[in-house]
């Protein structure tokens, strides 16, 4: 499934091939597709891969070695090969994962979408705390009191990944509105069949009414009421995530089952359920990366990932490297048969946020629960995000 690099650099043209681009499948050590496809992905979401490659030019031979270490090595060394297309075995990369956390560390059938998490989280988690460190050091030198450092910096995962989600809740006693802000790092949303993306992310934000036993308490009445309830985005991301919910418990086969929903994702993405206060609501996405779960779940299947690069689309299986034409995208959209379970399905698209000063604003986009609101809770701090808690269930091992 793939090209051998020749064949590849023919494919792409002379003419057309980017004179800045390197395109290296990664070596497979037994199930490390999962890691393979996620970085991939993220080498071909730029803002991220030239964070990645600065981090390593400020901090060489300065810094011991880390996960955020052994990717910009590994990020390195594709960038700077003589050679156009090629195989590079991610090995520091893979031992270096497996020695941090032992959920790896085994030959195990492994979730992309909890890789992902964890590399993200794991890269703020070593950057906050070499800029508590350094920050330590300076306040030490200069003879200051090193109380009140702050380990929990905002980082450029932050700036890159990072949006705000607002939980809006009304009570239909009084009208009042209460909100509470909350960070994500991506967003998992649940799908239907023959539902597009679009529309999963407008089902998202959808109101539901809270009542019976499970009223809400309502500060100003004093006492639980019927409420309705929301959550919409707040401060959109550089870097769009969104993680499909492909995999659900089912209790009659006792295992999780996979969901090979037909469901459409564009090329180009605008959100609709942004909040009312929401910082420039009209943001245009382009797709430029898409991780694609082959298989029937969890534990019986295969991770690769379709990349957009300088305009060409190609695919990546491991160590193989294809051009794919962008009209066969729509092949990783699922599968239309209710009885097939096995499928090549996007499982995780990443959308880059592009220059949309020309757009205008959705007409009938939804309007603010209430115009009286009677306070916000204060935004979970920025440094220290959390996936949104719409999340995956944890993978069969």
């Amino acid at each position: 499934m793939g090209a051998t690099p020749s064949h590849l650099e023919k494919k792409i043209g002379k003419d057309q091939f980017p004179s800045n681009e390197h395109y290296y499948g990664f070596v497979n050590f037994g199930n490390t597709c999962y890691c393979n496809s996620v970085l991939q992905a993220l080498f071909f979401c730029k803002p991220f891969r030239n964070r990645v490659l600065l981090y390593r030019q400020q901090s060489k031979g300065q810094k011991k070695e880390t996960l955020l270490s052994c990717l910009a090595d590994l990020f390195y060394t594709v960038t700077t090969k003589k050679k156009k297309v090629g195989q590079i075995p991610p090995k520091k990369f893979v031992q270096r994962l497996k020695r941090e956390n032992v959920l790896f560390d085994n030959y195990l059938p492994q979730d992309a979408h909890e890789f992902l998490n964890h590399l993200l989280n794991q890269i703020a988690d070593i950057l906050q705390a070499e800029n508590a460190s350094e920050e330590a050091n300076k306040k030490s030198n200069s003879g200051e009191d090193e109380k009140g450092n702050n380990s929990n910096s905002r980082t450029w995962i932050h700036e890159i990944f990072q949006g705000t989600l607002t939980n809006e809740t009304r009570c239909l006693n009084c009208e009042t509105v209460r909100t509470k802000d909350e960070d994500f790092l991506d967003l998992s949303v649940d799908i239907k069949q023959y539902t597009s993306i679009t529309n999963c992310l407008q089902c998202f934000s959808n109101t539901e009414t809270i009542q019976s036993e499970n009223k809400y308490y309502c500060e100003v009445c004093r006492c639980k009421q019927e409420a309705q309830k929301r959550m919409r985005v707040k401060r959109l991301p550089e870097l769009l995530a969104l993680h499909l919910k492909r995999f659900k418990y089912s209790e009659n086969a006792n295992r999780f089952i996979k969901l090979s929903y037909y469901v459409p994702f564009p090329q180009e993405l605008r959100l609709f359920n942004t909040s009312d206060d929401a910082s420039n609501p009209d943001q245009l996405y382009e797709l430029m990366a898409v991780v694609v779960h082959s298989g029937s779940g969890l534990n019986r299947g295969h991770y690769i990932s379709l990349v957009k690069s300088d305009g060409i689309w190609l695919l990546f299986d491991d160590e193989y490297v294809d051009k794919i034409d962008p009209a066969n995208i729509r092949d990783f959209f699922g599968t239309t048969s209710e009885a097939s379970k096995t499928s090549d399905s996007a499982y995780i698209l990443f959308y880059q946020a592009c220059d949309s000063s020309s757009s205008t604003r959705a007409v009938g986009q939804s309007d603010n629960l209430s115009s009286q609101q009677s306070s916000s809770a204060t935004p979970a701090p920025a440094s220290n995000p959390q996936p949104s808690s719409i999340s995956a269930p944890e993978s069969v091992r």
